[in-house]
C-alpha cells in the first residue's frame, strides 16, 4: 500500500438552490452553477493526481450503460462511506464522506468518472473495495 501522504480528495458539484449539507470542510463541495431552474447539473472533480491520466486510459463513457455504472458506484460509495465512519480499522485515507443517492440521476458522465475513480483508487493506494467483484 502506498505511503498515505496524499489524501484522495473528491468533490462532487451539485447545483440546487438551496441545498443544505453537512459535510466535512474543504473535503465535499455542492455548488451552484446558474442553470435554469428546472435544470439540474453535476459535476465530480477529483484532485488527487494522476486521476484525469488515468481516466484517459479507460474505455469510452458509453462502453457501459448508465445503469451499470450506478449499480457499482452505490456498491463502492456504500462500502466507502463505511470505511470512512470507521477511520480506527481502516485508516483515514477514506477522509470524505461521499453523499450519493442512488435514487437521483447523476447523468452518464459523473457515474462513469465516480466508478472509474473508485477503480483508479483501488489501483494507485492497492486497495480493494469490494473484493467479492466481478466485472
Amino acid at each position: 500500500m502506498k505511503d498515505n501522504k496524499i489524501i484522495p480528495l473528491i468533490i462532487l458539484g451539485l447545483s440546487f438552490a438551496a441545498l443544505q449539507i453537512s459535510a466535512q470542510p474543504d473535503t465535499l463541495r455542492f455548488d451552484s452553477t446558474g442553470m435554469a431552474s428546472d435544470s439540474v447539473e453535476y459535476q465530480l472533480i477529483v484532485f488527487d493526481p494522476g486521476y484525469e491520466t488515468y481516466l484517459l486510459s479507460q474505455p469510452q463513457m458509453e462502453y457501459y450503460s448508465q445503469e451499470y455504472y450506478e449499480f457499482w458506484n452505490h456498491r463502492y460509495v456504500t462500502e466507502w462511506n463505511l470505511r470512512h465512519s470507521q477511520s480506527l480499522l481502516y485508516g483515514d485515507i477514506y477522509e470524505t464522506y461521499i453523499d450519493y443517492n442512488r435514487n437521483t440521476d447523476y447523468g452518464l458522465e459523473l457515474n462513469y468518472r465516480l466508478y472509474y475513480y473508485f477503480r483508479f483508487f483501488e489501483q494507485e493506494y492497492g486497495v480493494d473495495l469490494l473484493p467479492e467483484k466481478v466485472f
